[in-house]
């Protein structure tokens, strides 16, 4: 559970990043499938899901958070993550990241990313994880330029479709 929020805005600007609402899962679910749409050329997998739902659940969980980049009133960033079950104590899983493909390349990721770092910080979580979809090279280097590296504990099989990354949060 996380015990510690970093419970101010923060504020550059005209951007915003903040807890996401409950009532804001639809915009979340329509950038989330916008930018996934990016790095998957035949459809995203999955067509079915309701990922309205899903996004309101992730909101919703006690045990997780979802921050949202608000700039001029609009969404255009967002990052989910929380500890996964099973793994050890002070290890965080940041299971969404995504910026509104519009909006590439002017620093909401960036932005982004360092306001989970901070909130990873006052958690007191030592060692962040995610999977990044091995087509996805855009995200890959953009983790790459924040200090993630493959994950040892973690290597791909031959035929998986992700990569598994770590970022140290103790300085080692």
């Amino acid at each position: 559970m996380i015990e510690h929020r970093v419970n101010r805005d923060r504020v550059t600007g005209a951007r915003v990043i903040r807890t996401a609402l409950p009532a804001e899962a639809r915009v979340i679910a329509d950038l989330h499938v916008r930018a996934r749409s990016t790095y998957y050329p035949g459809g995203l997998p999955d067509p079915g899901t309701d990922w309205a739902a899903r996004w309101l659940d992730a909101i919703e969980r006690p045990d997780g958070q979802v921050l949202c980049v608000v700039e001029h009133g609009r969404i255009t960033g967002i990052a989910s993550f929380r500890r996964a079950e099973g793994s050890p104590a002070g290890t965080v899983k940041l299971f969404q990241f995504h910026v509104d493909p519009d909006h590439w390349r002017a620093g909401i990721g960036g932005a982004l990313h360092t306001a989970c770092v901070e909130q990873w910080h006052a958690d007191g979580t030592r060692t962040a994880t995610l999977d990044v979809h091995v087509g996805n090279r855009r995200a890959q280097l953009f983790y790459a330029r924040q200090g993630w590296v493959p994950d040892p504990e973690n290597p791909p099989a031959e035929d998986d479709h992700h990569l598994y990354l770590r970022l140290s949060l103790s300085g080692e």
